[in-house]
C-alpha cells in the first residue's frame, strides 16, 4: 500500500486578499481574479498526481474556485471523479474555503433524458455528480448551453428548486445569448434566487460579449462574469508562432482545428508578444491581463498542464 503525502494549504495563501479577489456582481461572494478550470488536464486519461500538484499550487496561492461540468473528461464524468479523490485526499479539511462549481447542459448519457435543459435532465445529472465529487452540495450549478426545445420556465424553475432544496448554493449561466439571459434574470429573481454569475468565452480574438452588451447587461444588473478560453484555447500564447506542434491540442484536431491557425493570427501574436514584452510581460499574461481589465469581468478561467504553467498564468494578476 502506497501512503500519500498528507498535505497541508499554505497557511500564507490569503496575504493578498486584496488583489486577490473580486466581488461577483452585487452577491456577498468574491471570487478569485484567476480560476481553475477543469476542462482539460484533469480527466481519466491524466495523471493524478499531476491534478494534485496543480490544485495544491492553485489553493495555497488563494485559487479557492474550482470549475468543473458534468461532461469534462474524457471520458464524460472523469474531471468530476479526480476531484472526488481530491477532496478524498487533500481538500476535505478545507472545504468550507473553496467555491465549487459544476454544470449541466451537453450531452451526458444515452437516450432523451441525458442531454440539454429539462427538468429531468439537470436534476438527474446534478444527482450523478454530487456523488462522483464526494460532496453534498456544490457552490453553483449552472445551465451549460440554452435549450432551444424546453421552455425556458422549466429549466429555470428547476434551478430554482436546487437552490431552494440545498443542493447548489448559487446558479449561474453559461452560452445563453443575451435576449434569453435577459428572461432568465427577470424569472430568477422574481423567484428570490438571483443569478450569480454568467459564464462565456471571451479573449482578444472573441469579442462577442463585449460587442453583443452582454458583458454590459451583467455589470449593469449585479451579475458577475467569468471568462473561460482567454488565452483562445493556447492561440494567444506563444506556442503556435512557429507552426503546430505534435503533442499539442491542435494537432490532435479536437477542440482546436488546425484552419484557426492563419497567418494573419500569426502576425497578431506576434505583435502581441512585441507590445507584451516592451512592458515586461509574456504572450499569455498580456492577453490574460487584457480580459482582467474589461469593465464587469470577475474572475478569468485558466486551464493549466502543469504547476509551473499555472504560476506563469496568476502572475498577471500583479502585473
Amino acid at each position: 500500500m502506497i501512503l500519500k503525502n498528507i498535505y497541508h494549504a499554505d497557511s500564507h495563501r490569503y496575504d493578498n486578499e486584496a488583489s486577490l479577489y473580486a466581488r461577483c456582481g452585487r452577491s456577498g461572494i468574491l471570487l478569485p481574479r484567476i480560476s481553475l478550470g477543469f476542462w482539460h488536464n484533469f480527466g481519466g486519461i491524466d495523471s493524478y498526481e499531476n491534478c494534485r500538484a496543480i490544485t495544491h499550487y492553485a489553493f495555497d496561492h488563494g485559487i479557492t474556485h474550482f470549475d468543473l461540468a458534468n461532461n469534462y473528461g474524457p471520458p464524460y464524468g472523469s474531471a468530476e471523479e479526480t476531484l472526488g479523490h481530491l477532496m478524498d485526499d487533500d481538500f476535505k479539511p478545507y472545504r468550507d474555503e473553496l467555491f465549487i462549481s459544476t454544470k449541466a447542459g451537453y450531452d451526458m448519457w444515452p437516450g432523451p433524458y441525458g442531454n440539454w435543459g429539462s427538468r429531468k435532465y439537470l436534476f438527474a445529472s446534478l444527482e450523478q455528480s454530487l456523488k462522483r465529487m464526494h460532496l453534498d452540495y456544490v457552490d453553483l450549478f449552472y445551465s451549460h448551453r440554452l435549450d432551444p426545445v424546453t421552455p425556458l420556465e422549466e429549466t429555470l424553475q428547476a434551478l430554482v428548486d436546487i437552490v431552494r432544496q440545498g443542493k447548489a448554493l448559487y446558479i449561474g449561466i453559461s452560452n445563453w445569448p443575451l435576449e434569453q439571459l435577459k428572461v432568465g434574470v427577470e424569472y430568477l429573481n422574481r423567484n428570490n434566487v438571483p443569478l450569480l454569475i454568467y459564464q462565456g468565452r471571451l479573449n482578444m480574438i472573441d469579442r462577442k460579449h463585449i460587442e453583443t452588451g452582454l458583458l454590459s447587461f451583467c455589470k449593469d444588473n449585479g451579475i458577475g462574469f467569468i471568462a473561460f478560453s482567454p488565452l483562445a484555447q493556447g492561440l494567444l500564447t506563444d506556442r503556435y508562432l512557429n507552426g503546430i506542434p505534435k503533442d499539442s491540442r491542435m494537432a490532435r484536431e479536437h477542440f482546436l482545428t488546425s484552419d484557426r491557425l492563419t497567418p494573419e493570427l500569426q502576425e497578431y501574436v506576434l505583435k502581441l508578444r512585441e507590445e507584451a514584452a516592451t512592458h515586461g510581460q509574456s504572450t499569455s499574461e498580456a492577453a490574460l491581463r487584457w480580459v482582467l481589465k474589461q469593465d464587469g469581468v470577475t474572475s478569468v478561467l485558466v486551464g493549466a498542464s502543469s504547476a509551473e504553467q499555472l504560476k506563469q498564468n496568476i502572475r498577471c494578476i500583479d502585473l
